[in-house]
């Protein structure tokens, strides 16, 4: 089983979302999400967006990047420029992929439903691809 870290800022939106999104519809591939800054709450719509999509656990919640250190991921996968220009070092060397998304905390419902929508088409398909799975 693959680890994957998805790492933002606040861990409220965007990574949790993430998290989830990989959790659900990647083969072999344990996701865990964190911020560099953790809010400590999870956004009421990104909550939202998950439980349409059926996928909403109380697994999920915002955590600070101490939480994770001791997990040896296999890539870690930062989704704002503020958590890819911090990334911090993990004890073992990992590969950091970037891939950006807009954050919707303080929008709409709808700005929630184009995150999930882009991480599905621009996330996921990269994470099939680097570890060849469904």
């Amino acid at each position: 089983m693959k680890k994957v870290l998805v790492l933002c800022t606040g861990n409220s939106c965007r990574s949790i979302i993430a998290e989830a999104l990989i959790n659900s519809y990647v083969d072999g591939v344990k996701a865990y999400s964190s911020g560099v800054k953790a809010s400590l709450y999870v956004n009421e719509l990104a909550v939202r967006v998950l439980k349409e999509e059926g996928i909403w656990s109380d697994k999920y919640y915002s955590k600070k990047l101490e939480e994770v250190l001791h997990i040896d991921f296999d890539l870690i996968v930062t989704v704002c420029d503020n958590a890819k220009e911090s990334c911090p070092m993990f004890p073992k060397k990992t590969e950091v992929m970037h891939i950006g998304f807009e954050d919707p905390d303080g929008k709409d419902i709808a700005e929630f439903r184009k995150t999930v929508k882009e991480i599905k088409e621009r996330l996921l398909p990269k994470i099939k691809e680097r570890y060849n799975v469904a």
